[in-house]
C-alpha cells in the first residue's frame, strides 16, 4: 500500500511540473521602439485565451505576487472595455477599439465564442 501512495505521488507531482513548465514562456529583455529596456520576465503560454493568463482576474502571478486585474474573456466583465467604442475583430480573433489617437487598444474577447 506505501508502495501505491508513493507512486502515486511521485506521478502526481511529474504531471503537474510537466503541466506547469508548459503553461510559461521566458521572455528576454529587449528595448521598446522609445529606446526603454524591459527586463526579462516570465509569462504564461499564448494559446488565443487570456483565462489562464497570470493578469486576468481572479489569478495570481506567482512571480511577481500581484492578483490578476483584466477580465476573463466572454465574461460579464468584458463588456466594461471600451463601452461606447465599435468593438473590431482581428483575423486572429483579437478584439479591439481604437483611441482617440487612432491606436488599438485590445479588450478582452466578447460575444459568441
Amino acid at each position: 500500500m506505501k508502495k501505491i501512495v508513493f507512486l502515486m505521488s511521485v506521478l502526481f507531482t511529474i504531471i503537474l511540473t510537466t503541466t506547469d513548465s508548459e503553461a510559461q514562456v521566458r521572455v528576454n529583455g529587449y528595448y521598446n521602439a522609445n529606446g526603454t529596456y524591459v527586463q526579462p520576465y516570465t509569462r504564461s503560454s499564448p494559446n488565443g485565451t487570456n483565462r489562464d493568463n497570470y493578469s486576468t482576474s481572479p489569478n495570481y502571478n506567482p512571480y511577481t505576487g500581484s492578483q490578476g486585474y483584466v477580465a476573463p474573456d466572454y465574461s460579464q466583465g468584458a463588456y466594461n472595455y471600451g463601452q461606447g467604442q465599435q468593438i473590431y475583430t482581428g483575423s486572429r480573433g483579437g478584439q479591439y477599439y481604437y483611441n482617440s489617437n487612432g491606436n488599438k487598444v485590445y479588450v478582452p474577447k466578447r460575444g459568441g465564442r
